[in-house]
């Protein structure tokens, strides 16, 4: 198996990417759709947030209401580490049990948004960083998912720069480009992938 950890700052286009990478062969690990799970109505998680944040983050329908709590936590930092060490724990568990469920000759792309935040680049075989500009990040936000320019700029500010999310990086993928030539490179890298994936290991004498 082959543990891939997949990252990039919101609006890069990591969902194209792990997206193309699921049409080649890849097994997905989603970590932004677990940390929904986790959450769910009915959820300890959910009632470890609610008890965290007040009622006043919950939806009509006894669901999180993602934007109101997203307008508290990316505007405060002591706030936004107070919901990860929440739900990061649980999102963790959660990936490891559908990680031991892939066959053992996958590739398993493990889509982590928060992957250089977080230090978790030594828990994977290799690291992918999808790239963008910052301005190409706040143009999507803002023109593609509906946000606030204040709101696009504050989310950005809370995750790492693009200088340190490339100094993690084994493989870099720039998705300021066409999306033909985006699925051109997804190409070129899953054949990395599967080349590494079949390459021998050390002999338990090395």
């Amino acid at each position: 198996m082959l543990k891939v950890g997949l990252t990039g700052g919101i609006g890069a286009g990591k969902s194209e990417v792990s997206r193309l990478l699921v049409a080649c062969g890849a097994v997905l690990i989603d970590a932004d759709r677990i940390a929904r799970e986790v959450v769910a109505p009915g959820t300890p998680g959910l009632a470890s947030v609610v008890e965290a944040f007040g009622e006043e983050i919950l939806a009509a329908d006894g669901g999180l209401d993602r934007p109101r709590l997203g307008a508290i936590v990316f505007a405060d930092a002591d706030r936004l580490a107070t919901l990860n060490s929440i739900v990061h724990p649980l999102v963790g568990a959660r990936s490891r049990e559908l990680e031991e469920a892939a066959a053992k000759d996958a590739v398993v792309i493990h889509d982590v948004p928060l992957l250089t935040e977080n230090g978790l680049a030594p828990l994977y075989d290799l690291v992918i960083v999808v790239d963008t500009a910052p301005e190409t990040q706040l143009d999507r936000l803002v023109r593609l998912r509906g946000m606030t320019e204040e709101d696009a700029r504050a989310r950005m500010a809370a995750q790492a720069t693009r200088e340190q999310r490339r100094e993690i990086a084994d493989i870099v993928i720039d998705n300021d480009v066409p999306l033909e030539d985006l699925e051109r490179r997804v190409k070129d890298v899953w054949a990395e992938l599967v080349r590494r994936s079949q390459a021998p290991g050390p002999s338990p004498a090395e």
